[in-house]
């Protein structure tokens, strides 16, 4: 007697073979005037984010709709439903689960915002079905998942944009331009400290934690591979502070910066990293630091790295990339597009001259933009409209985003690596020719 096949199962395989189907046969090139039919997939605060953003670029190119909202929580997609009719004044479809949203054969990309540890597995999924896509950082937080996501992208057509929205920003083009240009000489080291004053990511009486039960998700699919354990609902929304599914400051914050150090290097991926920190300033469920540390070097430039965070301070922001004849210096924290130059006049030890402008006293220079305002703010909005400019207009194009599969896999593995250092108290190495990590 054949086996009894449920309902979901046998919808699921269905999908599957659409999802194929639609995979092997997409060919569509979208033109200037072609309306990019968007999904989001995960509805949560991020990706309250990215409609934002959309809004925005919408002045620039308003020809997509936000065609559909995906999300194992049924009040999550229904609240994200009500709020994309809201701004986009059409209420989008709604699913449950990924594929049966990709399944849409209509549907042209995909905007992933779910939790740390899904996003690798659910960018591949993306692809496989012919979809472009938007996806959050971190890429991945191991290193199978990285080679996956990476894997899965280059073997496809798709135009892929990494959630590193800074990489499209005018002012730190700028700031690597005036690297690449020679302005800081021989460069020596990037110091990056972005800080907070706060319990970050725990909310002891969030509304949402009380609200939800297990029948209204599916929490086997939420944990997607990561070890069983039982329903959760404060690791389900704070999955950022359990070790299980993120780093915590790693995934978030180091992957921002990271990918920025990578950025300005033109060199991807530290040959080594070493860290510590621990849970210093908020004991309470959290499990991943809120004070970290890690120290990295690049051998082929000859720099080094250095980035901190701490949830128990606020102050000292900075961004410093130090140089033999010049040093950038940004007074804020992640992303800030604040930046002012300052030359080195001279360099040497008694007779030892290297170089000696005899210019005299220097004031630090601002590093400015044609059209935009002088001086810009010190910090800005993470909603940054440059990144998605550029993604819908490298899907029209068939170019390739600034925030590329090789910028997502190579601040993944910086993530890895410098998690792994951090819980295992030791130093690690990237092996470039096996893509390993070795400690």
């Amino acid at each position: 007697m054949a086996p009894t096949i449920s309902r979901r199962e046998l919808m699921r395989t269905a999908a599957r073979g659409t999802v194929a189907m639609s995979a092997l046969s997409y060919s569509r090139i979208l033109g200037a005037n072609d309306r990019i039919q968007i999904g989001q997939l995960g509805c949560g605060n991020r990706a309250g984010g990215h409609r934002q953003m959309l809004k925005l670029s919408s002045r620039i190119d308003p020809n997509f709709d936000v065609r559909s909202v995906c999300d194992l929580w049924s009040v999550n997609r229904e609240k994200a439903a009500d709020a994309v009719q809201a701004m986009f004044g059409s209420r989008p479809k709604t699913f449950k689960y990924s594929e049966e949203m990709l399944a849409d054969p209509n549907l042209d990309a995909v905007m992933i915002g779910t939790g740390d540890h899904q996003h690798a597995r659910l960018l591949a999924e993306v692809v496989r079905a012919g979809k472009d896509c938007y996806c959050e950082k971190p890429m991945a937080n191991t290193l199978e998942d990285a080679r996956l996501a990476r894997d899965a992208v280059k073997a496809s057509k798709q135009v892929v944009q990494m959630g590193s929205q800074w990489l499209s920003d005018p002012y730190q083009h700028k700031v690597r331009d005036m690297i690449r240009e020679g302005r800081l000489g021989k460069m020596v080291s990037i110091d990056q400290s972005w800080n907070f004053n706060g319990p970050r990511w725990h909310v002891p009486n969030d509304d949402r934690i009380a609200s939800i039960r297990e029948q209204d998700t599916d929490w086997d699919r939420w944990l997607l591979g990561r070890a069983k354990r039982p329903f959760d609902p404060r690791a389900y929304f704070e999955f950022r502070i359990f070790k299980d599914f993120s780093g915590g400051i790693t995934d978030q914050w180091y992957s921002h910066g990271a990918g920025l150090a990578h950025f300005y290097l033109d060199t991807f991926i530290p040959d080594d990293t070493v860290a510590s920190g621990g849970i210093f300033a908020w004991h309470d469920v959290r499990e991943n630091p809120d004070t970290f540390q890690c120290l990295s070097t690049f051998a082929d430039k000859q720099v080094l790295y250095s980035y901190a965070t701490t949830f128990g301070s606020a102050y000292g922001d900075h961004t410093i990339i130090r140089g033999t004849k010049g040093t950038l210096y940004s007074p804020g924290g992640e992303g800030s597009p604040q930046w002012w130059f300052l030359p080195e006049t001279q360099s040497g030890w008694r007779s030892n001259v290297v170089f000696n402008l005899h210019s005299g006293p220097v004031t630090p220079q601002l590093v400015t933009i044609d059209g935009k305002t002088n001086p810009p703010p010190v910090q800005q909005d993470d909603d940054l409209q440059y990144h998605t400019d550029n993604w819908l207009q490298c899907m029209r194009s068939r170019s390739m985003p600034n925030g590329s599969i090789d910028t997502g896999f190579a601040h993944a593995v910086a993530v890895v690596m410098a998690t792994r250092s951090y819980r295992e108290g030791k130093k690690v190495r990237w092996d470039r020719t096996n893509e390993t990590i070795i400690s």
